[in-house]
């Protein structure tokens, strides 16, 4: 292995871990949905932005799935996995192709490839949890309204992981300058 490729399976390793933590610190139950809003969306997008769209989605996958299964939320785990991939995956592939339009406005970059982004996550989550209606036996038509509840928490909740990564990105950038360690 190169120097490099270590270098990027540690920081993936590492905002994995961040990502969990990040996800099971802070958790405000959503009273009609089944699950919770929490700050780990602001890692997963940063997953995708910092390490890119491939190794962003692992990380962010792996590390939102891994707080699910220490949450006991095991019917979410292949959820979960593919949803915050695929969260990360869109914001880190949108943020950079935007790299030449609006390389100097961090926020107004995060905001336009995080809400999309987010979009995915909510939409996955409607999906993902109509299904799990169906298969628990009942109809479509009631279990797309029954999960529709949950919805609002996930747009806060996405909403919260955009403007924690907005805040997170240039300090993260800023320290990595300041010391010369990690070029972010």
């Amino acid at each position: 292995m190169t120097g490099k490729t270590t270098k990027a399976i540690i920081l993936t390793a590492l905002l994995a871990a961040l990502t969990t933590v990040a996800t099971m610190i802070i958790r405000i139950p959503s009273p009609m949905a089944s699950g919770y809003i929490h700050l780990g969306d602001g890692m997963v997008l940063l997953c995708g932005i910092l390490l890119g769209p491939g190794m962003g989605a692992a990380a962010a996958g792996i590390g939102s799935m891994l707080a699910d299964l220490f949450a006991g939320a095991v019917a979410y785990l292949p959820g979960t996995l593919v949803i915050k991939a695929l969260t990360a995956l869109v914001a880190g592939w949108l943020y950079h192709r935007m790299a030449g339009r609006t390389a100097r406005n961090t926020g107004l970059r995060v905001a336009l490839a995080g809400i999309p982004a987010e979009i995915v996550m909510v939409a996955g989550y409607y999906i993902y949890e109509a299904g799990m209606q169906v298969m628990a036996g009942s109809t479509a038509g009631a279990a797309a309204a029954a999960v529709l509840a949950g919805v609002p928490f996930n747009m806060v909740q996405g909403l919260a992981g955009i403007v924690v990564c907005a805040v997170l990105l240039p300090v993260l950038r800023h320290a990595s300058k300041e010391t010369g360690r990690i070029n972010i």
